[in-house]
């Protein structure tokens, strides 16, 4: 049994989740001496205090008088509203310049390349400061708003549609993180592209099919097993990077969080709830393109 691979791997696997529990517990213990020594208390009761704060931009109702939960709430729906429009904008992008980096077209693929060089080595913090200070902070005022399509109102207070108002500072933020991803996803899309064998487009190309049709139909499924794995890890990094909006003050689940414990006092749970958030969004968003990697994996036979 010693020999056994399998039975060492799940004794390591048992000792990994010993060791985790004993660390946990040692840290546990040594923050509660540290609160105790401090004469903090450790607990969640100020989440039902009134917050007493404004915020900005919500989707769903909220006044300074409703409790610090209530505040988080919102914080919360605001970064899934930028993740989620995030992650499905920057796939487009994405993938669109990641097609066209292998473009027989030479101003095509240069001016991709140009793009993603750019974006993918500025910081993003830097990259958010510019489409907020340099490109939408430089709108004209409200009355004399520029009209586009006749039903798109541009101004300083963001984006006027039909059915609702796009703030300066969540357009800055989608804007930042749709282009500052979608440059690395480009360069992904073309390695996962490039991996599909040379002669998968010729036997497209031998049944006829059109350039477009032989990426659409059969080289871009073989390539999604290569480009999903690195491109979970991108979807992750957008979500994590959208806590950068406290820098234009778009307010997030990190931006009430940081508001919350200047006025509470209370770091460590703050910064324990708002680990928890980031986990369980990563681990969502990991299990879903795990679900999806395992579909379009080629399946042997």
């Amino acid at each position: 049994m010693t020999n056994d691979y399998r039975f060492w791997r799940i004794v390591g696997q048992f000792f990994a989740v010993f060791l985790t529990v004993v660390v946990v517990t040692i840290l546990w213990v040594n923050l509660n001496h540290n609160l105790q020594r401090l004469g903090i208390e450790f607990g969640f009761d100020f989440l039902k205090q009134q917050a007493s704060f404004d915020i900005g931009e919500t989707l769903i109702s909220y006044k300074p008088t409703d409790t610090y939960s209530r505040a988080l709430w919102v914080g919360l729906i605001n970064s899934l509203r930028v993740a989620i429009a995030g992650i499905f904008l920057t796939t487009i992008v994405g993938i669109t310049a990641g097609i066209a980096r292998l473009s027989d077209n030479w101003l095509v693929r240069n001016i991709t390349m140009v793009y993603v060089e750019i974006f993918r080595n500025t910081p993003l913090l830097l990259q958010l400061l510019f489409w907020y200070f340099a490109v939408f902070l430089s709108f004209p005022k409200t009355e004399n708003k520029i009209s586009l399509w006749g039903f798109i109102g541009v101004s300083q207070n963001g984006l006027e549609l039909p059915w609702f108002t796009v703030s300066p500072e969540f357009s800055a933020l989608l804007l930042g993180l749709t282009f500052y991803t979608g440059a690395f996803i480009a360069e992904i899309v073309r390695g996962g592209i490039q991996s599909v064998p040379q002669g998968q487009w010729e036997a497209g190309r031998s049944l006829g099919l059109k350039p477009g049709l032989v990426m659409r139909l059969v080289i871009f499924p073989q390539a999604l097993r290569v480009i999903i794995p690195p491109l979970t890890s991108q979807y992750l990094n957008l979500t994590k990077n959208s806590s950068l909006a406290i820098a234009i003050g778009y307010p997030d689940i990190y931006f009430v969080a940081s508001t919350t414990f200047n006025l509470t006092g209370r770091a460590v749970e703050v910064i324990l709830l708002i680990t928890l958030t980031y986990l369980i969004l990563s681990l969502s968003i990991s299990l879903i393109m795990n679900l999806f990697n395992r579909a379009v994996q080629i399946k042997e036979r």
